[in-house]
């Protein structure tokens, strides 16, 4: 009996451990006991570890470690920035993207009610493009604001000019957040050189852990606990650290910054390769989003087939031994399809028939190849 392929193309969910993450990890799951909030031998032990781990983070993105605070990953992250920000430095009004993951616009939609504050949300060109100009407009209406605009969106790829946005910001004396949850270990952030006042990163987006992930405020814009009832995590995040995590996610952000350009190439040979067989094979594929290198992951690419709606192709491809994904995972058996896609225009045949491929560092050519010729089968199949 022939044995099944297994394909995993849905990174943009979750990545895959890397080897020498888990061997980092291992001491801190097996050997060490102890919190590392004792005071003894072996909580000494941890918080050396912890700490270690800390500074590592903060050489990698230029900051000072007083600057990171470890999460449970980037929707904790993305919740303590947006919810105390606000809170603590009064805001007037907030400003995102309907495009964004929904650890933001639920948060902001929340923050809006609670606080009758008005909630802007910026238009998109098909693409998923914002429009600085209408920033521009809404911070002159009230420099008061907070933004929250990501940098790589999860369902399409497209990045926000953060650098832009960050400048505008400042210009108006804004605040500015984003979630930099899918290019944190696939892009080289240099804090000292950006005006964002907060970032965040999930382990287990960039080859590390599940269940860690750290909120970067900058100096001058720091904010209130979001979980109280310790000192931990120099007094801004209460509960016992998970220092085996914390350990891994430091592993994998140093090897993703010191390979940064062979892991860029890579993915971008992958996304590139399976864009150009795909379209050989289906002319009239739809690509959703930027595609470009200069304005889009290498990691994401969003479809939509040329299919009726009732071919429940994810189910096909799970069939053959490939994993993918309809949208972000966070909202996986929701009934309204994804939001992305309906802010970019898309109709809801077409948004029923998109599927995101998203590629990592683990996967091959042959991984691509194998794909491809899955889905010429699927589709001839259908059309037989």
């Amino acid at each position: 009996m022939k044995e099944r392929t297994q394909i995993y193309l849905d990174n943009a969910a979750s990545g895959m451990l890397d080897g020498r993450v888990l061997e980092a990890m291992l001491p801190y799951l097996t050997e060490f006991q102890g919190n590392p909030s004792s005071v003894h031998y072996h909580g000494r032990l941890l918080r050396a570890a912890l700490e270690k781990a800390r500074k590592t983070v903060a050489d990698l993105l230029n900051c000072s470690p007083s600057e990171i605070v470890f999460t449970s990953g980037g929707t904790e992250a993305d919740n303590y920035a947006l919810k105390c920000a606000a809170n603590d430095y009064k805001v007037k009004q907030l400003i995102s993207s309907p495009t964004e993951h929904h650890a933001v616009t639920h948060t902001l939609e929340q923050i809006s009610k609670e606080k009758n504050i008005p909630l802007i949300w910026l238009s998109v060109d098909s693409k998923g493009n914002i429009n600085l100009e209408e920033l521009d407009k809404h911070l002159k209406n009230e420099p008061l604001s907070l933004i929250s605009l990501m940098h790589g969106n999860n369902e399409i790829g497209t990045l926000h000019p953060i650098n832009e946005i960050g400048r505008l910001a400042k210009s108006y004396g804004a605040i500015y957040h984003s979630d930099t949850v899918q290019t944190m270990g696939h892009f080289l952030f240099n804090t000292q050189n950006l005006e964002i006042d907060y970032l965040v990163g999930s382990a287990h987006k960039f080859y590390g852990p599940k269940g860690i992930g750290f909120l970067y405020r900058k100096a001058d814009k720091p904010i209130s606990p979001f979980i109280c009832g310790g000192s931990q995590e120099r007094n801004q995040r209460a509960g016992t650290e998970n220092v085996a995590g914390i350990v891994g996610l430091a592993k994998a952000l140093e090897l993703c910054y010191r390979d940064h350009k062979i892991y860029h190439e890579h993915l971008w040979n992958l996304k590139n390769t399976f864009k150009t067989e795909l379209q050989k094979i289906l002319p009239n594929v739809s690509l959703n989003g930027e595609i470009s290198e200069e304005k889009s992951l290498p990691t994401v690419l969003n479809v939509t087939f040329p299919f009726e709606e009732d071919q429940m192709i994810l189910l096909n491809l799970d069939m053959h031994g490939v994993s993918a994904s309809g949208g972000s995972a966070c909202t996986s058996g929701s009934n309204k399809g994804s939001h992305v896609l309906h802010a970019i225009g898309l109709k809801e045949s077409a948004i029923s028939n998109s599927i995101r491929f998203s590629f990592g560092v683990q996967n091959t050519l042959e991984d691509i190849h194998q794909t491809i010729q899955i889905l010429k089968n699927i589709f001839e199949f259908q059309n037989a």
